[in-house]
């Protein structure tokens, strides 16, 4: 069986140093918000090349916790991808906010820049672009598009651990270069706990203090509530786990994108069509799409290859949104729901194992 991702086996060598601080923190019982996760928080705005980091229960959070910090008008709408995962929708409503969406590019998996102007209008408070699979989204053109109103650029990384902004022309990482970034690190991500957590960065000091209460039921000092925030903290537990994980971030992203090269240049068949991902691109996923999906779930399931679907629904497609959103069209994002599968990208895949997958899809 060619897994699609094996935790175990990527993460194997950490666990003895993990164990060890683990036991150390149960003699200590700094269980909430320790010093490991202060530690998180510095290493990771350090990573980013962000001026701060916030870290979270989970990636959701970090999404309503950035929308609730700006202390929008109930309403404003908010501008994203019609193709991503329901927690980015979920949040803007979360934040009593109006989702607004906008169609990805053609064999693109993110927003798409033309249709996003089509849609901005007095309203619009905030873009939230997503970065989906790993690729990053053009956020020069969108910050053309936005220059001079007052509308707050967050970005969605859930997927873009580690990505450049390629837009950017001094290279900076995904998490320094919009008013509010937002990760999850669920299990699966690049950087994944073992458990929930999430985590925000930004440059800015106010938001970064507001942010700092909002996560922490809206106080920073026991007792002191300066207005009503989340119960959304990360367990030290989880800062011990990323704190060793994101040493080897970088070297679990340079063998993603190397597996994500020799699909590339070696998957060849007219029945499927590649993605164009962003040069930067981190390969969260690496998703390809056919309109002979089911006959290709078969022939995968054969060959005892895992497969995945990101995602099989468009935001407006899902059963919550289909009275308010879903009398609109959105060609690209349908498409990529219909016709896309995620085919195994784990860092520590073998080379025979890709060039398994390879010469089935390329028989298929």
């Amino acid at each position: 069986m060619i897994k699609f991702l094996d935790l175990y086996k990527q993460d194997k060598i950490l666990h003895k140093k993990i164990l060890k601080k683990i036991s150390n923190l149960f003699k200590n019982g700094d269980f909430i918000l320790g010093k490991e996760v202060q530690i998180f928080e510095n290493e990771f705005s350090k990573f980013c090349g962000s001026k701060y980091a916030i870290s979270c229960a989970n990636g959701t959070d970090a999404l309503t916790l950035a929308l609730k910090s700006l202390n929008l008008p109930i309403n404003s709408e908010v501008l994203l991808p019609a193709m991503t995962y329901c927690s980015t929708a979920f949040s803007i409503v979360e934040a009593n906010l109006k989702p607004v969406l906008v169609d990805t590019g053609y064999l693109s998996s993110t927003i798409c820049t033309k249709d996003l102007r089509k849609k901005i209008n007095k309203k619009t408070k905030v873009i939230l672009p997503v970065h989906l699979h790993g690729s990053v989204a053009n956020l020069k053109e969108i910050r053309k598009i936005i220059k001079g109103k007052k509308i707050y650029l967050i970005d969605d990384c859930a997927q873009a651990h580690g990505a450049y902004d390629d837009t950017n022309t001094q290279k900076k990482k995904i998490g320094s270069t919009t008013d509010i970034s937002c990760f999850s690190l669920y299990p699966g991500k690049n950087l994944g706990a073992y458990g929930d957590a999430g985590i925000i960065t930004t440059n800015s000091l106010n938001l970064f203090k507001r942010l700092r209460k909002l996560r922490n039921l809206g106080s920073e000092k026991k007792f002191k509530h300066e207005f009503i925030g989340m119960n959304s903290r990360l367990d030290t537990i989880q800062a011990i786990i990323l704190n060793e994980k994101l040493k080897k971030l970088s070297n679990n992203n340079f063998k993603r994108r190397k597996i994500a090269n020799f699909y590339n240049q070696n998957i060849s068949n007219p029945k499927i069509q590649k993605l164009k991902y962003s040069k930067s691109c981190v390969f969260h996923q690496y998703v390809i799409l056919t309109e002979k999906r089911e006959k290709l779930i078969k022939l995968l399931n054969k060959n005892k290859i895992q497969y995945g679907f990101h995602y099989p629904n468009a935001i407006h497609q899902l059963d919550v949104f289909k009275k308010s959103l879903g009398k609109n069209k959105f060609k690209n994002a349908e498409k990529l729901a219909k016709d896309s599968i995620s085919i195994p990208i784990d860092p520590n895949l073998k080379t025979n194992d890709i060039k398994k997958i390879v010469k089935v899809l390329n028989n298929f």
